[in-house]
């Protein structure tokens, strides 16, 4: 017992209550970043993570019809309405659907 000595706390020594609770926002982030991340692979959407352009329509055919437009970092989304619009022009373009159910677009000469 005569090597160990007693040492008197100074307040250096003191510990902070909160040292233990200081990165807890920074883990409480990243648990938020991670959700959003597994989130959008569930519904197959990590194509709005990177740069490339897109469209995707939900629910094709129906009522609420979505159309969702991405142009480098821009999202647009259009929500369809039952207001018909006539216009004057020409046919651009065809669209057939195959019986796998891919659509295929031909345009007009």
């Amino acid at each position: 017992m005569k090597f160990m000595k007693q040492r008197t706390k100074t307040f250096e020594d003191e510990e902070d209550p909160l040292t233990g609770v200081a990165n807890l926002f920074d883990v409480a982030m990243l648990f938020a970043v991670g959700l959003l991340i597994v989130t959008m692979m569930h519904f197959n959407l990590t194509e709005l993570l990177t740069t490339q352009d897109m469209t995707i329509v939900k629910n094709p055919g129906q009522e609420n019809m979505e159309v969702i437009i991405k142009n480098g970092t821009e999202i647009e989304t259009l929500n369809m309405t039952e207001e018909t619009v006539t216009t004057t022009g020409r046919k651009l373009a065809i669209l057939y659907e195959t019986p796998e159910g891919a659509t295929i677009y031909v345009e007009e000469k």
